[in-house]
């Protein structure tokens, strides 16, 4: 019997397999899409003031999306971390310029969770059609959240504070921060659809039209939106104008111990004054109407100290109109931060106490518990400060003037409280000085031109050491000082009445983009369960089938 011979494959004719792909490689695709939701958030970052970049918080969105593409929730929620670190990071670092690193850092990284947060979320809803929708709505309820908690919130680096420069400003007198910054998200994301549609058109031939439009639309209703808002937006006189003036006394030296030099503060806001009035007197510049100090011009109590009242009533009279005073005083052993209106006649008439006050910087969560870990900490902020109750709007000289002391500003319920309580101008009273030469001036300055069109409100800013600027209701400065000097701005403003959208609909178009960012959650997780669902189905019937023998 003949033995069978067994064929054996020789080399050359076994199938080529695929070489390994490198080690190195490997490492970098997987780093890639962390390197690239950090930097995207570093992107974001540069399209914020002081820099006038604002059109790359689009590509910013883009890369974003693209990072989160066809990942699990988990990874979405580191890659929104990375994203929020890269954003946070440098937009906050003036927060430790005088404390030092431990509070910056740790507020990046509990602000960077809400981030992270939108990161997972939006794994959830880019599987939907019309996915660009639902992520923006999700980023827009991560703001939401952000601005009410925790200790009040922190709304700082809204995605709408970095647009005062861009096209899509005049949506902010449609429906407020929230509205403006959900289009400017909205079209990052359509961008970055309209980019993937075409790659995957070229590698397949097929061009999936119900995607390419929602893509188009995206982009399309924002801009087409915000062009036609700008009919809301005006700077023409309703009530007639006022001259207003601003004054920057300047501190003696930047820094926290700007609250030891109280006396010199309050002397330079007196000083500044009194070169108004002179200049006034001979005629180099118009008699104003009303006097805004900055918040701070006084920590010296002019209520109990005779001499700071002496010289804050010799300054009103030299100048012969009202003043806004910045002053902290103490009433029934509680701290207030407070605009006193100093009538140059009859003394102080008004006052209004700021109603949202700084964690950690006028108020101290959690005291006990900071001071066991670091009792630097809550020696920095002795007593906490209350809140007031009511919205500041002062009559001065016929003109109804809204106050927004300084942190304020970030809130939208703050702002539009003013102007629904009758407002004709609104005044953003703030110190700086703390901050020294940081962003922060600038990202502040630029919340201000946010909210003059978002309300329709000349928005004036009196700081005690920089940058003052006087607004127009379009959201133009028209005239503003530098860092760190002794200075007055003068200048005649329009008064208005007038409601914008935005100002009467207040918080309804934020409620509505976060209900929209709740349904499409809910329906982003439902289609996920039921994929996996069927996908165990499917392998359970797999594991059931007998071989073929």
């Amino acid at each position: 019997m003949t033995a069978t011979a067994t064929t054996v494959d020789e080399p050359d004719q076994l199938e080529p397999q695929a070489a390994p792909a490198p080690r190195g490689s490997a490492l970098v695709r997987r780093l890639a899409p962390a390197a690239a939701a950090a930097l995207s958030g570093v992107l974001l970052y540069v399209s914020f003031p002081p820099r006038t970049l604002w059109w790359l918080a689009l590509p910013a969105f883009g890369i974003f999306a693209w990072t989160l593409r066809g990942r699990s929730w988990k990874a979405g929620l580191g890659l929104g971390y990375l994203f929020g670190l890269g954003f946070l990071l440098p937009l906050l670092v003036w927060t430790g310029v005088e404390v030092g690193s431990g509070p910056w850092l740790a507020l990046v990284a509990v602000e960077a969770i809400y981030i992270a947060l939108v990161g997972a979320g939006i794994t959830l809803v880019g599987r939907l059609p019309g996915w660009p929708l639902w992520a923006a709505a999700v980023w827009i309820a991560a703001e939401a959240a952000r601005a009410r908690a925790p200790f009040g919130g922190f709304p700082w680096g809204k995605v709408a504070f970095g647009q005062a420069d861009g096209v899509f400003l005049p949506l902010a007198a449609v429906g407020g921060t929230p509205v403006l910054g959900f289009c400017v998200v909205l079209c990052g994301f359509g961008l970055y659809e309209i980019v993937r549609l075409a790659v995957e058109r070229r590698g397949t031939g097929v061009l999936r039209r119900g995607a390419a439009a929602v893509a188009l639309l995206s982009i399309a209703v924002p801009v087409l939106g915000a062009l036609a808002a700008r009919m809301l937006v005006s700077d023409k006189a309703e009530n007639g104008t006022a001259t207003v003036a601003l004054i920057q006394g300047n501190v003696p030296r930047a820094g926290l111990d700007f609250n030891a030099q109280r006396r010199a503060v309050l002397d330079h806001h007196v000083a500044e004054t009194e070169r108004l009035a002179a200049e006034v007197r001979a005629g180099k510049k118009p008699k104003p109407d009303l006097v805004l100090w900055p918040e701070n011009s006084s920590d010296i109590d002019p209520y109990a100290n005779s001499d700071a009242r002496y010289v804050i009533d010799s300054a009103a009279k030299a100048i012969g109109a009202p003043v806004s005073v910045g002053a902290v005083v103490e009433r029934d052993g509680k701290l207030y931060n407070e605009q006193i209106l100093w009538d140059p006649v009859k003394g102080p008439v008004n006052t209004y106490d700021k109603r949202q006050v700084q964690p950690f910087g006028e108020y101290l969560p959690l005291r006990p518990l900071l001071g066991a870990i670091n009792k630097n900490w809550t020696s920095m902020v002795r007593q906490d400060f209350s809140r007031g109750t009511k919205p500041g709007v002062f009559t001065m000289n016929g003109t109804r003037v809204g106050l927004v002391t300084c942190y304020e500003a970030a809130f939208d319920w703050a702002v539009r409280s003013t102007v629904t309580d009758g407002a004709q101008i609104i005044s953003v009273p703030s110190n700086n000085a703390t901050f020294d030469r940081s962003e922060m001036t600038y990202q502040q300055l630029a919340m201000s031109r946010i909210r003059a069109v978002e309300h329709s409100r000349t928005v004036t800013v009196p700081v005690t050491s920089g940058v003052s600027a006087v607004i127009m209701p379009d959201g133009k400065i028209t005239q503003k000082t530098g860092m760190f000097v002794a200075a007055n701005l003068v200048q005649k403003v329009p008064l208005r009445s007038s409601e914008t959208p935005a100002t009467k609909l207040g918080i309804i178009p934020e409620m509505v983009l976060v209900l929209v960012a709740a349904g499409g959650l809910g329906w982003g997780a439902a289609t996920a369960l039921r994929s996996r669902r069927n996908t165990g189905a499917q392998d359970d019937a797999l594991a059931g089938t007998p071989e073929n023998g």
